[in-house]
């Protein structure tokens, strides 16, 4: 059986996997390109993709819509990968002053349950802050240009910006919530125990030779690209801890906690219950 795997640009491993020589060798693999993690679900339900990887989100989101998500595995916490940030000369000095502001973010992926536990915390709702779904560069050229407040960033896009001396950070995603990436199919696409226990080893596999490696996986990244951006894909490489773990009982918690958490916020419209393999 050929195993179909999904990736996107967002996902470094199995961007990286699609290009690392050996990688799923002995899954028979057909690497299946896509524009975003959003587009997972839909690809996992028509059988274009067996499994896919995304941020925290887009799973619980699937589920909410009524698929029968089964989590594979997830990467080790990313504590550097997202941020709220706002230009250098705005006045809003804490997560506090979002309350009515205008947000740009990637609306649906990570970075929704990343400002839901900031304003959260800083004492108000996620509707109480105008959220604009947008692409990266949109957000970034929006609040150069004064049109949005803040945005919530991403690797490799966060970088990027914060080299300018454009923007500042209000919330680091690290200090709020795990951020992991997880890797998930559906059950209509039929990954038994076996399969999946295979493909997390693979994955481990992968993620230890792409961290022994960072030279070679920052010139598989910046392909055709100049020497300024593959140093640059050095860098984001070799700062990333590339580990996988299965999804046992500490991935589920972690999602249990992400799904209550968009439930309150009313980015659900009812509560979920994350359950693993064998609860299904």
């Amino acid at each position: 059986m050929t195993l179909k795997i999904g990736f996107h640009p967002n996902n470094l491993h199995l961007t990286l996997a699609s290009r690392w020589p050996g990688a799923f060798a002995r899954m028979d693999p057909q690497f299946v390109p896509y524009d975003e993690g959003r587009d997972t679900a839909a690809l996992l339900r028509a059988g274009t993709i067996d499994i896919g990887g995304t941020g925290s989100t887009p799973p619980i989101l699937a589920a909410a819509c009524g698929r029968d998500v089964v989590y594979v595995a997830a990467s080790s916490p990313r504590p550097a990968n997202g941020a709220i940030l706002v230009s250098r000369s705005s006045e809003i000095a804490a997560v506090a002053d979002l309350q009515g502001a205008s947000v740009g973010l990637v609306d649906g992926s990570f970075l929704t349950y990343f400002l839901a536990r900031s304003v959260e915390e800083a004492g108000f709702a996620l509707t109480d802050v105008r959220r604009l779904d947008m692409a990266p560069a949109s957000s970034r050229e929006a609040l150069k240009a004064g049109t949005i407040d803040a945005w919530v960033a991403m690797a490799p896009h966060l970088e990027q910006s914060l080299s300018s001396g454009e923007f500042r950070v209000l919330a680091h995603c690290g200090a709020t919530i795990p951020n992991r990436s997880t890797f998930w199919t559906v059950r209509e696409r039929g990954l038994g125990r076996a399969e999946i226990t295979a493909i997390t080893s693979e994955l481990a596999r992968i993620g230890a030779e792409i961290a022994q490696n960072p030279e070679k996986a920052a010139a598989l990244l910046s392909e055709n690209g100049t020497e300024i951006e593959r140093r640059a894909w050095t860098r984001v490489v070799s700062e990333r801890n590339w580990g996988i773990v299965a999804a046992d009982a500490t991935i589920l918690r972690e999602q249990q906690a992400e799904a209550d958490t968009l439930f309150r916020h009313k980015d659900l419209a009812s509560r979920l219950e994350i359950t693993g393999l064998e609860g299904k």
